[in-house]
């Protein structure tokens, strides 16, 4: 709340200050040598002003496929088209923009191989940001190269999110200094795992899962997410799978002892026994660790999977948590662990 107070009254004043004559402030005839140039330089004048601002359109010379002319405006410029679906949504978006003129044109130079500012205009007919609510504006918010690398660090070695981003505001002398919120720190990691999981292991399992689909309509896949988004827990199961436990999953095994990955997380398997005694599986999940509350979706998942059909008896391993997640559960199911017999002594 206090920061909107701050934001409300900064506005208010920065409003009725002119621009003071700087190199900052746009002139015509001023040359840039690219328009990523000129796009940075009119970035910069307004996060010194107070608004943000946003590429409105461009031409293109089709002759060499040169962009000869482009214009940036304040991110209030215009109105937004009617949308019909308004009347349809419960809360529609507010109105943001205001019909703002504020906006400069670069010209392509062709005999000097340069853009020039060929207009300027920087009356706004709304408030401007105080200087510290800047750091807040779309525009002004950026994840550069060294940055992404302590992101990734503070990824790396275990840090949350929050604590990452409470010591990158320590380092740069405060949070609005840092250069970016953490909705885009957290959207940049997200938008790396993405990547990564297009060619991971995890991508491929997912693609492996999503071509079964394709070819079995009774392929059954499920993962669960944890508070940063990441794959934490995976379940499938076939068609073949499905129709051997609803022909015989009255009892059923599920381990999760003799096998790990590279990762060292565990996979668990359902097993049963069909009418020639031969072994079957009913499902299979890949954990990202043996606690309780991974076995708890599991079984969940595992009964969804199976249109909550319970088997009669469950046999697992000597782990206390699963054990627990059965009961939690599965509470009315006949629970039993194999007998560990003790060694005789010598």
């Amino acid at each position: 709340m206090a920061w909107f107070f701050r934001c409300t009254i900064g506005s208010l004043i920065s409003s009725s200050i002119s621009p003071i004559l700087d190199d900052w402030v746009p002139k015509i005839d001023i040359e840039f040598d690219s328009r990523d140039q000129a796009w940075k330089f009119w970035v910069e004048y307004g996060g010194k002003m107070g608004f943000g601002v946003r590429k409105d359109y461009s031409n293109k010379s089709r002759k060499d496929e040169i962009v000869t002319f482009e214009k940036f405006v304040c991110n209030k410029e215009g109105f937004r088209e009617i949308d019909k679906r308004d009347h349809l949504s419960k809360a529609p978006r507010a109105e943001t923009r205001t019909g703002c003129l504020v906006g400069m044109k670069i010209i392509f130079d062709r005999k000097k191989y340069k853009y020039h500012l060929s207009d300027f205009n920087g009356e706004h007919n709304h408030d401007l940001h105080a200087p510290i609510c800047v750091h807040l504006l779309r525009s002004q918010r950026n994840i550069i190269e060294s940055q992404a690398i302590e992101v990734d660090l503070a990824y790396d070695v275990g840090l949350t999110q929050k604590k990452a981003f409470d010591l990158f505001g320590v380092k740069s002398g405060g949070r609005e200094h840092v250069g970016f919120l953490p909705l885009d720190q957290k959207n940049y990691l997200r938008t790396k795992r993405e990547r990564g999981l297009q060619f991971g292991e995890v991508g491929s399992l997912l693609m492996s899962f999503k071509n079964q689909a394709s070819q079995d309509p009774s392929f059954f896949n499920a993962f669960q997410l944890d508070n940063e988004e990441q794959i934490t827990n995976i379940f499938w199961a076939d068609g073949r799978m499905r129709m051997d436990y609803e022909l015989f999953g009255y009892i059923v095994t599920f381990d999760t002892t003799f096998a790990t990955n590279k990762d060292h997380r565990p996979l668990g398997v359902f097993i049963g026994f069909n009418h020639y005694t031969e072994q079957v599986i009913f499902g299979a999940s890949l954990l990202y660790d043996e606690t309780q509350a991974s076995f708890d979706w599991v079984f969940n998942t595992f009964l969804e999977a199976h249109k909550f059909k319970k088997p009669i008896t469950l046999f697992n391993d000597q782990d206390i948590a699963m054990g627990n997640a059965v009961r939690v559960v599965m509470p009315e199911l006949q629970y039993c662990r194999p007998v560990v017999k003790a060694k005789a002594e010598s």
